[in-house]
């Protein structure tokens, strides 16, 4: 059985690859038939290996969408599913208007606010337009043909298999999609960190009422500056988005080629799931990696020349206009004097069980009003004052083709060519290393063409303050001479272009954990970008700070290998540890009678966990005991002491990896937390030396597994970040964390030597084998080994071969 499916597989791949090198003349008539490829059926072959693993072999790229489409839906079906009912503005109609959104798509909290955005966007046409756009504003043919073979193959999998996944078995909102749905998919993912986070403003904000610049009410009073600020830097700091990367480079390593490992951070359930594949078109496209769910591109991978992926930058995607408005209509603004009237969009959603609602949003030449920053700070709409949103990646839909751009390069030179070219990385950086030994770091991001020029001569008296502080631009809607321009080498105005990026190639390593470019590597620091994409010189956050201190002692030491990066992934240090327990355990021995206050005024005896601090090892391994009282302790004194207290030695620009240091024992702050801390473990009936494991983990197939790793703001790298819930006693199930790690390099041959684990496994279906089999691998921190050239996949015990093709 075993040699009948590598025959099948060596016949197919034979098939495929005999289509790239036919005669001129039958070439001819191949590139006609491929330029309608759906004249026959779209059709791949799909070759799985260990862990669900999809090598996906077609001969086009309508095929290859197919053939991705098909493999997604068969693992990841309701959620899929759930996402498009999401895009379509329907969640209200099959779950209730009150519902929770879920979050995987909008920061929108309940279905009806969802459903008016994204219904508005749809009645709007929105995506079509900018789907008619050509290439490289719009997306390539090679796009249009993936993200409608991604349709066609997700249809074809729910005509001919049953679903078995409870969370959608027989549900009526599960339906066939089209090339427009993939396409709004890939338009909510670039904007989901601006109009996305701004969903129930954008569909609540209403002119005032009487319409005269005397409306409004009290309540309605500008916010203060300070608030602003702090508000927008909590919004841009969330951390429901993060990553850790770092690329080698060639004279660090042990044969003088690259090295890369990333570990990006995500939610570990709903549509920001990544999921594995290796993507091939024979003579075309070879590359292996984790697409975001219901996206056709690989999102981060390698191929046999180059590896990348992406950490969540510090630049901020969107700026506000403050529109000054018409004294005689509050929809009317002025801009150098002259009335605009905002566009009306009505949109009516459908409710379950209950009557339509409608409601109408207010859209400008800037973007959509908005009358709030946060629950807690508001933008208010008055008569004479209202705030409209710039997001310029509500309109990119050139994500997939950047990202495809990396999936062909043969080096990192080529991963720049395509940002360059296509300019469509919504809030992300990217970090690669090729076989040739380079290196490369890139906040090539598009962003708001705000320099700190303009931001100086067009802030508004708000402005002023958010800008330097946050990075937030409010400009001053009513002036034209505000308006973003355009630089010569960017795609489409009102975004930086390439040349303005910053930028590091070829230092001996590149690293980045969410904190700003200029730290990228210590020796070589980037300086002169605009305030925009970040700071200079300001404090690092303590994941940044261990990550450097890793990787430059690892560039240091030299003769890297793979072995060298997964070892970093799951050395789970806690920096936090490091620098504060010795100091944390000698204040607690000092204590008088072992005893501290804790918050609620009551005597804690905190003389076992003095012991405990002591031995415990500084990492956040399943088995650390300690760990646990640490994390909780940390994570109250940093609730309880202001920054600026929390350390006696102040944060250097001159030495940003070793401040701010010394632990401040001596604040009020410290016994609280620490009081605090083993009160509540005691409470939770957890001993205070308890292994991390026992409290920290998810449960598969009706097992607890441990999960390794820590928070971010521990500093740790593997980063995991469970919920506390008192009431249920400690930790729930670990619901955000590591998600797609890879550890890449080459040797002489050519095929990649590489290392993968996706540490939620490839299905969330409970009833597929692949729903738990790698987050078992995660707890015991073991890898894949990837298996990327032909020999190698035909070469699995696991090897399972399914043809797939449309039914008409």
């Amino acid at each position: 059985m075993r040699g009948r499916l590598r025959r099948l597989v060596l016949g197919a791949t034979a098939l495929f690859t005999a289509a790239s090198a036919l005669p001129a003349a039958a070439a001819t008539t191949q590139q006609r038939a491929e330029q309608h490829p759906s004249r026959d059926g779209l059709s791949a072959v799909i070759r799985y290996t260990e862990y669900g693993i999809p090598h996906i072999l077609a001969k086009n790229y309508a095929d290859l969408g197919f053939g991705t489409g098909w493999a997604q839906a068969a693992d990841e079906v309701c959620t899929l599913a759930d996402g498009f009912v999401t895009l379509r503005g329907e969640r209200s109609r099959y779950f209730g208007a009150d519902a929770s959104a879920g979050g995987d798509l909008s920061a929108a909290r309940t279905n009806l606010a969802s459903d008016l955005y994204f219904r508005g966007v749809r009645e709007t046409r929105t995506v079509h337009k900018h789907l008619a756009e050509s290439a490289p504003v719009g997306p390539s043919r090679e796009v249009r043909d993936m993200m409608r073979g991604w349709a066609a193959g997700y249809n074809a999998w729910l005509k001919q298999k049953k679903i078995t996944d409870p969370a959608c078995a027989g549900a009526s909102w599960v339906r066939p999609v089209t090339e427009l749905d993939v396409a709004a998919r890939g338009l909510a993912v670039a904007s989901i960190s601006g109009q996305g986070r701004f969903v129930e403003t954008i569909t609540a904000a209403q002119p005032p009422a009487g319409g005269t610049a005397d409306s409004g009410t009290p309540s309605a009073r500008a916010p203060g500056a300070k608030a602003v600020a702090k508000a927008a830097e909590e919004l841009w700091g969330d951390p429901g988005m993060g990553s850790n990367a770092v690329a080698f480079r060639g004279d660090t390593t042990a044969n003088g080629r690259g090295l890369l490992l990333g570990n990006p951070h995500y939610p570990w359930d709903g549509g920001r799931r990544f999921w594995q594949s290796q993507q091939t078109i024979p003579g075309e496209l070879n590359v292996s990696g984790g697409s975001l769910l219901g996206t056709p591109a690989i999102s981060v991978g390698f191929n046999a020349h180059v590896a990348w992926s992406h950490t969540v930058s510090t630049g901020i995607p969107a700026n506000f206009h403050q529109l000054t408005l018409d004294p005689a209509d509050p929809t009317t603004y002025l801009v150098d004097g002259r009335p605009e009237r905002m566009t009306k969009r009505t949109v009516t959603v459908a409710v379950k069980d209950g009557t339509p609602v409608t409601r109408t949003q207010w859209w400008t030449r800037y973007g959509p009003v908005v009358t709030a920053l946060s629950p807690q700070v508001p933008l208010p709409w008055t008569g004479k004052t209202a705030y409209a949103l710039n997001d310029p990646n509500a309109a990119n839909l050139r994500f997939a083709d950047t990202s495809l751009g990396f999936s062909k390069a043969r080096s990192t030179a080529g991963v720049l060519a395509s940002l360059d070219r296509h300019q469509g990385l919504p809030w992300v950086n990217t970090l690669a290393a090729d076989r040739a030994g380079h290196s490369l770091y890139t906040q090539s991001q598009v962003l708001p063409r705000i320099t700190d020029d303009l931001a100086r001569r067009c802030s508004t008296e708000l402005g002023r303050t958010t800008y330097p502080a946050s990075g937030i631009a409010i400009l001053d809607g009513s002036r034209g001479d505000c308006a973003l321009g355009g630089d010569s080498d960017a795609v489409v105005p009102g975004i930086f272009g390439p040349a303005r990026m910053p930028t590091l190639k070829d230092a001996p390593y590149a690293e980045n954990s969410n904190g700003t470019a200029w730290m990228t590597n210590t020796d070589r620091p980037l300086t002169g970008y605009e305030r925009i994409f970040g700071t200079v010189g300001t404090q690092l956050g303590l994941r940044t700070r261990g990550a450097i201190e890793d990787v430059a002692a690892m560039a240091d030491r030299g003769g890297l290998t793979v072995r060298d990066l997964q070892r970093q992934q799951f050395a789970n240090r806690v920096p936090a540890g490091d620098l504060a327990v010795g100091e944390t355990a000698r204040a607690c021995a000092a204590l008088p009678g072992g005893a501290a206050t804790g918050g609620d005024g009551k005597a804690v005896d905190v003389s076992e966990a003095c012991g405990v601090l002591k031995a415990w090892d500084r990492t956040m391994d399943t088995g650390s005991r300690g760990a646990l009282l640490f994390d909780r302790f940390w994570r109250r004194l940093e609730q309880a002491v202001p920054a600026d207290r929390l350390w006696k030695v102040p944060f250097s620009a001159a030495d940003p990896v070793r401040t701010p240091n010394t632990l401040n024992t001596d604040t009020p702050g410290f016994s609280t937390a620490l009081a605090d801390a083993v009160g509540e473990l005691r409470a939770s009936g957890i001993a205070l030396d308890a292994p991390l494991g026992a409290h920290q983990f998810v449960v598969r197939d009706g097992r607890r597994l441990p999960v390794p790793g820590g928070s971010g703001r521990l500093g740790v790298w593997n980063v995991i970040e469970p919920t506390w819930d008192a009431a249920a006693g400690g930790y729930t199930e670990v619901p955000f964390g590591s998600s797609h790690l890879q550890a890449v390099g080459w040797d002489g041959s050519r095929c990649p030597v590489a290392r993968t684990l996706l540490t939620y496994s490839q299905s969330s279906n409970p009833k597929s084998p692949h729903h738990a089999d790698q987050t078992r691998l995660f707890s015991g921190e073991r890898w894949v080994t990837s298996r990327f050239c032909e020999k190698d996949i035909l070469s699995s015990p696991k090897l399972k071969v399914v043809r797939v093709h449309e039914r008409r």
